[in-house]
């Protein structure tokens, strides 16, 4: 009986992930145009405050921007990058969980991880050529500042998803 239990958890994580990979993708795609290059407003990158709620759901949208990266993005390159800054993002909020109790102060610290972290993205394009010209401060002040606005404007609306759906106990 334990064992079915397990596996059953197993499969509703790996869902769940499935999930938030495929709407990582989905939103990511609705605003195509400005996804990817020097300036991004990924409303997709709102997911990223599902890992304050719940750690175990970090592997959907881990997934989803490797995924989006590959395939629509500046290719591998793009999802080495990419996947390096978000995994840095997500295992230091991951890391925090415990360590600090309050959501909102989870949420802060979440889109400073992201807003900071996007010195990952500035290198790749400024060393590709993707950063149209910019040098690297013009590309990471431009890149920062726009994943600072997504995060800083998701945060509350996460926030009261949460406190409605309950993230937490979905696994």
């Amino acid at each position: 009986m334990q064992s079915s239990v397990s596996s059953g958890k197993k499969l509703r994580v790996v869902t769940l992930n499935a999930i938030i990979m495929a709407l990582y993708l989905a939103l990511t795609l609705f605003v195509a145009p400005v996804a990817s290059g020097p300036i991004q407003f990924r409303i997709s990158e709102s997911l990223n405050h599902l890992v304050v709620f719940n750690r175990k759901l970090m592997w959907g949208v881990l997934g989803g921007v490797i995924f989006y990266n590959i395939i629509f993005g500046y290719g591998v390159i793009d999802a080495l990058y990419g996947g390096a800054q978000t995994f840095v993002s997500l295992g230091l909020t991951a890391l925090l969980y415990n360590k600090v109790k309050s959501e909102k102060i989870r949420l802060v610290l979440n889109t400073l991880f992201f807003t900071v972290s996007m010195v990952f993205i500035a290198v790749m394009l400024v060393n590709t050529g993707g950063a149209e010209n910019g040098g690297f401060w013009t590309t990471y002040l431009f890149l920062a500042l726009s994943e600072f606005i997504v995060m800083a404007l998701s945060a509350p609306l996460m926030y009261f998803l949460n406190k409605k759906i309950h993230f937490e106990s979905r696994i």
